[in-house]
C-alpha cells in the first residue's frame, strides 16, 4: 500500500466504505427481524454494543502498525473527503451528539450559543491555523512549541496544556459511553464506563492515528444516520413533512410557543395547575432556607433535633397505623438524613436550589435572553456572547481537533479537508434545533396531561438509569403530569427520541449506536492526544531522543492504559453533565494555546519568554476562575462579571495575550532561524509540497 498512488488509495477507500455502509444497513434490518420476531429488548441492545465495538476492533486490527509516522499521523495519506469525516466525528463528540439537542430544549434560544460558537471556531481553524500547522509538518502541538519558541520548557507547558483541556473534555465522552451501555444493556453506570472504555481503547491501542481515523469514517456514518432517522420519523408523526426543519420552525413551534404562554397564564386551566405546583416548590424552598438559616445559627445541635423530629414522625404513623407506603417514606427520610453538618448543607442548599428552580415560569423556547428583568436579561445575554467567544477560540486551539490536518498529504488537502468538515458537521447542527422544539412539542401536548397511571414506559426506562435524567413526581397529588413535575435532563433528549415518537426499540439501538459511536470517535482521538503528547514530546524529544521505533510506540500504548484508567475513575465520580465538561474543555484549550498558536504564526517577535508567560497566565487564569466558581469543586466563589464558569476562557484568554506580548517585549527577540521558521510556515506553498512519508518520519525528530 505503501506504493499505491494516493488517487487510487483514495477509491479504494470509497469502494471500502460504500461496502460497510450496505452491510450496516443490512445489520439494522436483521436486528428489525429479530424485534418482530419477538426477540427481547435487552437482547437487541447487547447486540448493538456487542457489533459495534467489535466492528472498531476489527478496523483497529486491520489497522495496527509499527510505523512511527502512521501511528502518530495515519502516514499522511488520509484524502481530504475522509480527513472531513474523520473530524466531523472526531468534533460530534457526544456533546454534540446527545447534549447540543438536550441543552437547545431547556434552554431553547440561549443554546444556540454552542452552534455558533463551534461553527464559526471551525472559520478561524480554517483561516488562521490548519494550513500553517500542516505546512510544519510534524506529530503534536507541542512539537511545534517546542521548535516555534525554542526548548523544551514551552514543549512542556504545551504537554500540560494538551493533558488539561483533553482530559476534561475525554471525561464527557466516557461519561456518555456509561450512559448508553447503562441504559442499553442494564448495567450500572460505574461498570458501563469500563465496558464503554475497552470499545474506546481498541482502536487507539492499536493502531494509533491510523485506526483511529479509519474507525472515525465508520462511526461517522453510524452516527449520522443514527440521528436522522429518528428526528425524520418524529417530523413526520407530528406534521407529515419529512423534513425537520420545516415541520419544526413552520408548524411545531408556533403550538410551543402558544403551549407556554398557556403554562405562564394563571387565569388559565393548565396555567393554575402549574401556579399550583411551583407554589408547593416556593415553600419547599422557603423551608429548605429555614433549615440552612437554623443549621448555621444551631449547628450539630439543630441537626440533631431536627432529626429527633423525623424519628417522631415514624413512631406516630405506626402508632396511628398509617399507610404502608406512608411509613416507608418518613424510614426513608431518617435513612437519608445528612450525617453532619457540612453534609446537611450540601443536601439543603441542593434542595434549596432544585425546588427554587422549578419556581420560575415557563422559558419561551423562542425569545433571546428570556428573564425577569433588565439585569438579568443583561447577564443571560453577557454570559451568551462570552460562551460563544471561548467555544470559537477553543475550537481553533483543540490539540486533537488541529492533529487532523497534519494527516492530510498536502497543505491544499488540509485546506480542502476543513470545508468537507464543516459540511459533515452542518449536516447534525442543523438538525438538532429542529429535533430540540419537535421533542418539546411531543412532551408539551402528550406527556403534559397525561395520568400519572398511565405514564409510557419510557419515562420509568429512563428513570431507572438515573433520577437526574428523568423524574416525575406527582407534587400537588392530583394524578395529572404538569410540566413543573417534570425533570427532564439534557442528555436524556437524543437518547430518547425514539422512545418519545413511539419507534420501534431497533431505531432505539440504532441512535444508542450512533451516541456511542460519537463518543467513542472522539474519546479516541482525545486519549491518543494525551498518550502522544507524553511518548513523543516529553518521553522522546526530551527523555531518550535515541529510542527505538518500537518503544516509543510502546511507551505511547502503555502511557494510553493508564490515562483511559485515570479517566474512567474520574467519570464515575459524575463532576458535571456533558456540555459543561466540553465547554469547559473548550476554555481551557483557548487560554492555554491560542494565543502561543496565533502569534507564534503571526508575530515574528514572539519568543520563549513571552510563550512561557503567556500560557502559564492564560491557563492558570482559567483553571483558578473554574476552580473557585464551579459547584463541584465546593469553594463557591463569587462570580466574576456574572460570568459562568464554563466561559472562564474569557478572562484566560486575556492574560494569555498580555502574557505573551508583554514577556516577548521585555527579552531578546527569536533567533534568525526560528524567524526563517515563521516564513516558512506563514507562506505555505500550494505546489510541490506533498510530503514524503519516509521523509516526514526521518525528519520528525530533527526538531
Amino acid at each position: 500500500m505503501a506504493g499505491q498512488s494516493q488517487a487510487a488509495f483514495t477509491s479504494q477507500l470509497k469502494k471500502y466504505y460504500s461496502f460497510y455502509t450496505g452491510g450496516f444497513i443490512a445489520f439494522v434490518t436483521i436486528i428489525g427481524l429479530l424485534e418482530f420476531a419477538g426477540v427481547p429488548n435487552k437482547i437487541l441492545g447487547y447486540c448493538f454494543l456487542a457489533a459495534t465495538i467489535l466492528l472498531y476492533a476489527g478496523i483497529g486490527f486491520m489497522s495496527k502498525t509499527a510505523e512511527v509516522s502512521e501511528y502518530y499521523v495515519a502516514g499522511r495519506r488520509v484524502p481530504a473527503l475522509f480527513n472531513g469525516m474523520a473530524t466531523g466525528a472526531d468534533w460530534m463528540s457526544a456533546a454534540s451528539f446527545i447534549g447540543m439537542a438536550g441543552t437547545l430544549y431547556l434552554s431553547g434560544y440561549d443554546g444556540l450559543a454552542f452552534f455558533m460558537g463551534w461553527t464559526g471556531g471551525y472559520c478561524l481553524v480554517a483561516l488562521f491555523l490548519a494550513p500553517y500547522l500542516r505546512k510544519f509538518g510534524q506529530f503534536t502541538i507541542p512539537d511545534f512549541l517546542g521548535a516555534r519558541y525554542g526548548g523544551n520548557i514551552p514543549r512542556l507547558i504545551g504537554v500540560l496544556a494538551a493533558i488539561v483541556c483533553s482530559f476534561t473534555y475525554v471525561i464527557a465522552q466516557i461519561y456518555g459511553v456509561g450512559l448508553i451501555t447503562s441504559r442499553f444493556t442494564g448495567l450500572e453506570f460505574t461498570m458501563g464506563v469500563f465496558v464503554g472504555l475497552a470499545g474506546i481503547l481498541v482502536c487507539s491501542f492499536l493502531g494509533g492515528m491510523k485506526a483511529v481515523t479509519w474507525t472515525q469514517v465508520a462511526q461517522y456514518i453510524i452516527l449520522i444516520v443514527a440521528y436522522m432517522i429518528p428526528v425524520v420519523w418524529l417530523s413526520v408523526k407530528h406534521t407529515g413533512n419529512p423534513i425537520p426543519q420545516l415541520s419544526a420552525y413552520v408548524s411545531a413551534l408556533p403550538k410551543v410557543t402558544a403551549l407556554e404562554k398557556e403554562f405562564n397564564d394563571k387565569a388559565s386551566p393548565k396555567g393554575a395547575k402549574e401556579e399550583e405546583v411551583r407554589a408547593i416548590f416556593r415553600q419547599r424552598a422557603a423551608d429548605a432556607d429555614a433549615k440552612l438559616k437554623g443549621l448555621e445559627a444551631g449547628g450539630a445541635k439543630f441537626l440533631a433535633e431536627e432529626k429527633e423530629k423525623l424519628v417522631g414522625k415514624v413512631t406516630e404513623l405506626r402508632t396511628t397505623g398509617a399507610d404502608a407506603k406512608a411509613i416507608e417514606a418518613a424510614e426513608k427520610a431518617v435513612k437519608d438524613f445528612p450525617a453532619d453538618p457540612a453534609a446537611a448543607k450540601k443536601a439543603w442548599t441542593a434542595a434549596k436550589a432544585g425546588a427554587t428552580a422549578k419556581t420560575a415560569p415557563v422559558k419561551p423556547h423562542a425569545e433571546a435572553f428570556a428573564a425577569k428583568d433588565d439585569n438579568a436579561r443583561n447577564k443571560a445575554k453577557k454570559n451568551f456572547l462570552a460562551l460563544i467567544f471561548c467555544l470559537m477560540v477553543g475550537t481553533a486551539a483543540l490539540p486533537h481537533i488541529l492533529m487532523r490536518f497534519y494527516t492530510t498529504p498536502s497543505v491544499k488537502e488540509a485546506r480542502v479537508s476543513v470545508f468537507w468538515s464543516l459540511f459533515f458537521i452542518f449536516l447534525l447542527y442543523f438538525t438538532a434545533p429542529a429535533l430540540a422544539i419537535l421533542a418539546k412539542y411531543d412532551v408539551y401536548n402528550f406527556l403534559v396531561g397525561s395520568q400519572f397511571a398511565n405514564l409510557p414506559a419510557w419515562v420509568n426506562n429512563w428513570a431507572t438509569v438515573d433520577k437526574t435524567l428523568m423524574s416525575i413526581v406527582d407534587i400537588n397529588k392530583d394524578g395529572i403530569v404538569q410540566l413543573a413535575e417534570i425533570t427532564i435532563g439534557g442528555d436524556l433528549i437524543v437518547l430518547a427520541t425514539p422512545e418519545i415518537a413511539g419507534l420501534p426499540y431497533v431505531i432505539s439501538g440504532l441512535v444508542a449506536a450512533g451516541g456511542l459511536a460519537a463518543a467513542l470517535s472522539t474519546a479516541d482521538g482525545l486519549l491518543l492526544t494525551i498518550a502522544n503528547a507524553l511518548s513523543h514530546d516529553v518521553y522522546y524529544k526530551i527523555i531518550d531522543p535515541n529510542a527505538p521505533t518500537t518503544r516509543r510506540i510502546v511507551v505511547s500504548k502503555a502511557l494510553l492504559l493508564v490515562v483511559a484508567a485515570c479517566a474512567a475513575y474520574v467519570t464515575s465520580l459524575k463532576p458535571g453533565d456533558i456540555l459543561f465538561l466540553v465547554g469547559a474543555a473548550f476554555s481551557l484549550a483557548a487560554s492555554g494555546f491560542f494565543p502561543a498558536l496565533v502569534l507564534g504564526v503571526f508575530w515574528k517577535r514572539a519568543n520563549k519568554l513571552g510563550a512561557i508567560l503567556g500560557m502559564l497566565a492564560g491557563l492558570g487564569t482559567c483553571m483558578y476562575y473554574m476552580y473557585m466558581t464551579y459547584p463541584f469543586f465546593g469553594v463557591n466563589a463569587p462570580l466574576w462579571w456574572d460570568i459562568a464558569p464554563i466561559s472562564a476562557g474569557i478572562f484566560g484568554i486575556p492574560a494569555g495575550f498580555i502574557g505573551l506580548i508583554v514577556g516577548s517585549l521585555i527579552s531578546p527577540a527569536p533567533s534568525k532561524e526560528v524567524q526563517e521558521l515563521v516564513d516558512h510556515v506563514r507562506y505555505p506553498s500550494l505546489e510541490g509540497d506533498l510530503m514524503n512519508t519516509a521523509a516526514q518520519a526521518g525528519g520528525a525528530g530533527g526538531h
